[in-house]
């Protein structure tokens, strides 16, 4: 499963279109709202976390470029410090790929840094702030 995590900019004549419906239904891609502010009439912003096949999610892509959205691929790059961490396991419950699991018996929490799609969604839940994130790439050819 190809999973990636994106900006979209949209020009205020997409705003009332069901966009994310068609990535949906035409492309068969499974989507994460991350943070979004859309309002009709005026420019749209969302971070949004596409999955599928690669195939598929390359064009989904491109029918959102045809439409007049900037897509900018964001990589973000998450870690855990160790020292802050007292294994509590939030963060086990929100993580959308398993990057994040408990080890059974003794409920140690495991990060799998690997299997991490930079989403943040750790970060927030985190009663400690152990995870970390940081968007210090921004990837300028968005079907990478």
């Amino acid at each position: 499963m190809y999973t990636r995590i994106y900006f979209l900019r949209f020009p205020k004549e997409t705003c009332d279109k069901p966009i994310i419906y068609f990535l949906v239904t035409r492309f068969d891609v499974e989507f994460n709202i991350l943070k979004a502010d859309i309002l009709p009439q005026r420019e749209g912003i969302m971070i949004i976390e596409l999955k599928g096949s690669r195939e598929n999610v390359q064009e989904s892509l491109s029918y959102l470029k045809d439409l007049g959205v900037k897509v900018e691929r964001l990589a973000g790059k998450i870690w855990r410090d160790e020292s802050k961490c007292f294994q509590c396991g939030a963060c086990t419950g929100i993580c959308p790929v398993g990057a994040l699991s408990l080890h059974r018996p003794d409920m140690a929490v495991i990060f799998t840094p690997d299997k991490c799609t930079g989403c943040g969604l750790c970060v927030t839940i985190c009663p400690v702030r152990a995870m970390e994130v940081s968007f210090d790439e921004i990837v300028e050819d968005a079907l990478v």
